[in-house]
Formats: C-alpha cells, sequence, structure tokens
C-alpha cells in the first residue's frame, strides 16, 4: 500500500536515523514480529525485556511506513465518545478502553524517558472544544460520564474557552491527561534497545507466504529465505488486513502540515493540544521545534493519487481554518503531506488471535490512539505469550 505521501515532517527532520540488512539466510527465533514501525516497535521490545529471542522484519525501511506520517497526539479520548461507545461495548469495556489509554501514556512517557532526547516526549493538556452549539449536550454528557468514572477534567462554558484561549466555541472539555511525541524517532530508539538485547532486525523484507504448523510458523520471504517461529506477531498497521478473512477497517485519507518555526513562547493557553468534536475532527500541537502542527480534513477513501492531489489545497483550508481560531498567530507552511489511516466499528484496536491463524497474534492500533492502542497491544501480547493473558484482552478481541 501507498501509505503516505512524500515530505512527511518527521522523516524530513530525522532523516534516516538506521537502517538494517534484509534477510538473507534462513532464521530461527522464538518470535517473529512483522512491521518495524512504532507497532512493531513496541511489542518487540517489551518481547525482549521479557527475555524471548526476536526477529523484527520490514517491507520498507524501519519506521518508512505510517509512523513516520503520524502526527503523534497521545490523548486518552478515544475517537468515539466515551457516551457512544458504552452503547457499542458496553459501560465497563468503554470505561476500560479509556481508562488503557491514560495508563498508555504514562507507559509511554516512561519508555521515551530512557533515551536522548525523550523522543519528542512532553505532556500536554488536552483541549475538545465544541465545533457547533447543538454539540454542548453531548459534550456536558460526556464530561458527566467521566468525572463519574474518576477522570480528570473540566467543562469550560464559552467565556472561560474565550477568556482562556482566545477563540471562541459554546463549550470544552479540558483534561490535563495528553501529550505529543516523534513515534518515527521512539520507533527507531525502541529497535535500537532491541539490538543491544539480541534482537535481529531485517529491512526490505518481503513475507510472501505464512504457513501455520501445530507449534510454529514459517514465513517465506519473497527472495525464498525461511523464518521459523514458535509465535509470529503480525503488526503491519493498514496493511494487516490481507491475513485476516473478515473486514476489520474502514480506510480513509487524512492531512497535516507543519508550520515554520515560530516564535520561542507559548503560543497559546499550555500549548495544550487542541482538537473538536466535529467528524472529522480539526486538531492542533506543538512541535519540539516551536512549529505549529495542524491536521484533519480527512476524506472517506484509499486513492493515493487522488490524495496527494488534494494536499495543496488541504493545506491551505488547513490554514485558514488555524487563522479562524488565532488570528494573531501568522503561520507559513513549511511542511505538509497526506497519508492513509483506518477506523474500526467502535473505534477500538484489534488485539489478539484469531482461529485461522495459530500461534499468531494481531497489534491492530487503528483510529487516532494508535500509538497508545499500540502500547497497549505490547503489553498484552507479551503477557500472553508469557502465559499471563490479560482478562481486559478480550476487551480488543476479534469476535467482540
Amino acid at each position: 500500500m501507498d501509505l503516505r505521501s512524500h515530505s512527511a515532517y518527521w522523516l524530513m527532520k530525522n532523516g534516516l536515523i538506521s537502517s538494517y540488512p534484509s534477510l538473507q539466510h534462513n532464521e530461527k527465533t522464538e518470535i517473529a514480529v512483522m512491521g518495524a514501525g512504532i507497532t512493531g516497535a513496541l511489542v518487540a521490545w517489551h518481547l525482549c525485556r521479557a527475555g524471548f529471542k526476536v526477529a523484527i522484519i520490514d517491507k520498507r525501511h524501519a519506521g518508512m511506513g505510517s509512523t513516520a506520517a503520524s502526527t503523534a497526539l497521545l490523548q486518552y479520548e478515544i475517537d468515539t465518545p466515551l457516551y457512544e461507545l458504552i452503547e457499542k461495548v458496553g459501560e465497563k469495556n468503554a470505561v476500560r478502553s479509556y481508562e488503557y489509554c491514560s495508563e498508555a501514556i504514562d507507559a509511554l512517557e516512561n519508555i521515551c524517558n530512557r533515551f536522548e532526547g525523550k523522543a519528542g516526549f512532553r505532556k500536554r493538556p488536552s483541549l475538545q472544544y465544541a465545533s457547533a452549539k447543538k454539540d454542548v449536550s453531548d459534550l456536558k454528557k460526556e464530561y458527566a460520564l467521566r468525572k463519574n468514572n474518576g477522570f480528570r477534567l473540566q467543562y469550560w462554558d464559552d467565556k472561560k474557552v474565550e477568556d482562556t484561549m482566545g477563540f471562541k466555541a459554546p463549550a470544552a472539555l479540558y483534561s490535563s491527561q495528553g501529550a505529543e511525541m516523534d513515534a518515527y524517532r521512539l520507533a527507531h530508539h525502541l529497535l535500537g534497545d532491541c539490538i543491544k538485547k539480541g534482537a535481529a532486525i531485517y529491512d526490505n523484507t518481503k513475507v510472501e507466504s505464512i504457513v501455520h504448523h501445530k507449534k510454529t510458523v514459517t514465513l517465506k520471504t519473497e527472495n525464498g529465505m525461511k523464518i521459523e517461529c514458535r509465535h509470529l506477531i503480525i503488526a503491519c498497521g493498514y496493511e494487516s488486513q490481507q491475513y485476516i478473512p473478515q473486514k476489520v477497517e474502514t480506510l480513509h485519507s487524512t492531512y497535516a502540515m507543519v508550520s515554520e518555526p515560530m516564535p520561542d513562547r507559548e503560543l497559546w493557553y499550555r500549548n495544550c493540544l487542541i482538537w473538536e468534536t466535529a467528524t472529522p475532527y480539526l486538531y492542533m500541537r506543538t512541535t519540539t521545534d516551536n512549529r505549529i502542527l495542524v491536521g484533519g480534513l480527512d476524506d472517506d477513501f484509499y486513492a493515493p493519487d487522488k490524495r496527494d492531489a488534494r494536499i495543496a489545497a488541504k493545506t491551505k483550508k488547513l490554514v485558514k481554518d488555524f487563522n479562524k481560531k488565532f488570528p494573531d498567530i501568522p503561520i507559513v507552511p513549511d511542511f505538509q503531506w497526506a497519508g492513509t489511516f483506518a477506523s474500526t466499528k467502535d473505534g477500538l484496536p484489534y488485539i489478539g488471535s484469531i482461529r485461522q491463524r495459530p500461534n499468531t497474534y494481531f497489534a491492530l492500533g487503528f483510529g487516532g490512539n494508535g500509538i497508545t492502542f499500540s502500547q497497549i497491544a505490547a503489553e498484552q501480547i507479551t503477557a500472553a505469550i508469557k502465559g499471563n493473558p490479560h482478562p481486559d484482552l478480550s476487551i480488543f478481541s476479534f469476535n467482540r
């Protein structure tokens, strides 16, 4: 799949951090991880720390797929509001899903603190504003539900929004639990740490076939090499659908731009993450080199040529929408790109196994919470392989 356009900011900023050879021999390992983006890197890192022998393979260079295009807003709020998620999966599972995402932000902070520069990780408050007056009642309902379930957040009326943020909105929810980071850099930090723990990593290694045996799995690559493993983890993002008999994803196109560097100051209140209630939603964040990132304007199609042809027009619209909120902050686009992302029926990831692929786990962090979902997947899959599966794994199962 063509997952993104050229000139994604994180790739241009960081360059080719690390590269690995392709697989040119047969390999035998305990666990094979397909996919060396942020999801595969997190899963592999947790498995290596648990003492497993791991081989990681990717048909591209590591991190060069969707990870390089990720805008990396870390939020505990799932794309599906809690009041809607309760209707889809029940209150217990819905609340636990939100709790997991909150816990994942803290876990990612601890992981990032291990590395130089912390992979751009910075705690940030999160502000979701009502896009229209008709959204206020749902926002109040959301506030009450989250508050009653122990989440710390504030409800802001229109005056509080304008006085604090400087723009008008009918209402908003403000939470201290959020963060921003550089997913591409973290993926490479994690893979480097995996190497130190004895893992093997292979770039430019495309799997042509997967054969499941009673106790093992054999992967055959495009150039005829074989990887034998006890467990296979499929962490190929949106390309994982080909290995699943039922449809679990709906593909979309999304757009983002990063401005030229801004004056080194607080650009808006605490430089919080900003997003809205509309679907698709506009969102904003800052970067470690004091740029402004604006994204959204999603299209409901997967068509790379059509998607990329819209980048210029979408960038103009992103700038215009930003200027409506902050007319006194002059931004000039410096990087702009488009990418593919997938949504699910309830906004939750798919983590776990399917009957048709024994000795195999999927780590599919679809949606706007892809990175926090990937952290959850890494923890739960590692626990399952160690023989201590968490009962909450069923929340994200394929048969939910």
